[in-house]
Protein backbone atom coordinates (compact mmCIF):
# COMPACT_ATOMS: atom_id res chain seq x y z
CA UNK A 1 0.00 0.00 0.00
CA UNK A 2 1.39 3.38 -1.04
CA UNK A 3 0.37 6.99 -0.49
CA UNK A 4 1.64 9.99 -2.46
CA UNK A 5 1.05 13.71 -2.04
CA UNK A 6 2.49 16.56 -4.11
CA UNK A 7 2.51 20.21 -3.18
CA UNK A 8 4.34 23.46 -3.70
CA UNK A 9 6.52 24.94 -0.99
CA UNK A 10 5.40 28.54 -0.53
CA UNK A 11 7.14 31.64 0.76
CA UNK A 12 5.33 30.85 4.03
CA UNK A 13 7.29 27.54 4.23
CA UNK A 14 10.63 29.33 3.84
CA UNK A 15 12.31 29.61 7.22
CA UNK A 16 15.90 30.56 6.46
CA UNK A 17 17.80 33.03 4.29
CA UNK A 18 17.64 32.42 0.57
CA UNK A 19 14.08 31.04 0.82
CA UNK A 20 15.36 27.77 2.29
CA UNK A 21 12.59 25.54 3.69
CA UNK A 22 13.07 23.96 7.11
CA UNK A 23 13.70 20.20 6.86
CA UNK A 24 10.97 19.59 9.42
CA UNK A 25 8.48 20.50 6.69
CA UNK A 26 9.35 17.19 4.99
CA UNK A 27 8.61 15.35 8.23
CA UNK A 28 5.23 17.06 8.35
CA UNK A 29 4.52 15.75 4.85
CA UNK A 30 5.56 12.26 5.93
CA UNK A 31 3.12 12.54 8.84
CA UNK A 32 0.31 13.30 6.38
CA UNK A 33 1.34 10.35 4.20
CA UNK A 34 1.42 8.08 7.27
CA UNK A 35 -2.05 9.24 8.30
CA UNK A 36 -3.47 8.31 4.89
CA UNK A 37 -1.74 4.92 5.00
CA UNK A 38 -3.21 4.18 8.44
CA UNK A 39 -6.70 5.21 7.38
CA UNK A 40 -6.45 2.97 4.32
CA UNK A 41 -5.05 0.00 6.26
CA UNK A 42 -6.97 0.31 9.54
CA UNK A 43 -9.74 2.87 9.15
CA UNK A 44 -8.16 5.08 11.82
CA UNK A 45 -5.55 7.87 11.82
CA UNK A 46 -3.45 6.13 14.48
CA UNK A 47 -0.42 7.75 16.10
CA UNK A 48 3.12 8.31 14.87
CA UNK A 49 5.37 6.83 17.57
CA UNK A 50 8.92 7.46 16.32
CA UNK A 51 11.24 7.97 13.42
CA UNK A 52 14.16 5.57 13.52
CA UNK A 53 16.00 7.17 10.60
CA UNK A 54 15.88 10.57 8.89
CA UNK A 55 18.22 11.73 6.11
CA UNK A 56 18.13 15.25 4.67
CA UNK A 57 19.78 14.88 1.27
CA UNK A 58 19.22 18.12 -0.68
CA UNK A 59 17.91 21.63 0.01
CA UNK A 60 14.29 22.62 -0.59
CA UNK A 61 13.35 26.20 -1.46
CA UNK A 62 10.15 28.21 -1.67
CA UNK A 63 8.64 27.56 -5.10
CA UNK A 64 9.80 23.92 -5.27
CA UNK A 65 7.18 21.24 -5.83
CA UNK A 66 7.70 18.28 -3.52
CA UNK A 67 6.31 14.79 -3.95
CA UNK A 68 6.16 12.81 -0.69
CA UNK A 69 5.56 9.09 -0.89
CA UNK A 70 5.42 6.35 1.71
CA UNK A 71 4.39 2.78 2.17
CA UNK A 72 3.92 0.25 4.92
CA UNK A 73 6.73 -2.30 4.97
CA UNK A 74 5.55 -4.44 7.89
CA UNK A 75 2.55 -4.76 10.18
CA UNK A 76 2.44 -6.03 13.73
CA UNK A 77 -0.64 -6.45 15.92
CA UNK A 78 -0.91 -2.66 16.32
CA UNK A 79 2.35 -1.28 14.88
CA UNK A 80 2.96 -0.28 11.28
CA UNK A 81 6.53 0.15 10.05
CA UNK A 82 6.76 2.68 7.19
CA UNK A 83 9.34 4.15 4.84
CA UNK A 84 9.13 7.59 3.21
CA UNK A 85 10.83 9.57 0.47
CA UNK A 86 10.43 13.22 -0.56
CA UNK A 87 11.45 14.26 -4.06
CA UNK A 88 11.73 17.66 -5.71
CA UNK A 89 9.93 17.45 -9.07
CA UNK A 90 9.78 21.15 -10.04
CA UNK A 91 12.16 23.94 -9.01
CA UNK A 92 12.37 27.67 -9.52
CA UNK A 93 14.36 28.56 -12.66
CA UNK A 94 16.09 31.53 -10.97
CA UNK A 95 16.06 33.66 -14.13
CA UNK A 96 16.82 37.33 -13.34
CA UNK A 97 13.75 39.49 -13.96
CA UNK A 98 11.51 36.45 -14.37
CA UNK A 99 10.64 35.51 -10.79
CA UNK A 100 7.77 33.19 -11.77
CA UNK A 101 9.82 30.92 -14.08
CA UNK A 102 10.07 27.27 -13.04
CA UNK A 103 11.49 24.05 -14.46
CA UNK A 104 10.09 20.54 -14.43
CA UNK A 105 13.06 18.38 -13.48
CA UNK A 106 13.97 15.60 -15.92
CA UNK A 107 14.77 13.41 -12.91
CA UNK A 108 13.31 14.07 -9.45
CA UNK A 109 15.84 14.99 -6.76
CA UNK A 110 15.51 12.99 -3.54
CA UNK A 111 15.56 15.60 -0.77
CA UNK A 112 14.70 13.45 2.26
CA UNK A 113 14.31 9.80 3.29
CA UNK A 114 12.95 8.47 6.54
CA UNK A 115 11.53 5.42 8.25
CA UNK A 116 9.38 5.17 11.32
CA UNK A 117 6.68 3.39 13.25
CA UNK A 118 3.04 4.22 13.73
CA UNK A 119 0.52 2.54 16.01
CA UNK A 120 -3.20 1.93 15.69
CA UNK A 121 -4.52 0.54 19.00
CA UNK A 122 -6.26 -2.80 18.43
CA UNK A 123 -9.59 -1.41 19.69
CA UNK A 124 -9.47 1.35 17.06
CA UNK A 125 -8.71 -0.89 14.07
CA UNK A 126 -11.74 -1.18 11.81
CA UNK A 127 -10.36 -3.25 8.93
Amino acid sequence: MTSLIRLRMSAHDAHYAGDLVDGSRMLGLFGDVATELLIRSDGDEGLFVAYDKVEFLAPVFAGDFIEAVGHIVSMGKSSRKMVFEARKVISAANIPGQVSAADVLAEPIVVCRASGTCVVPVGFQRK
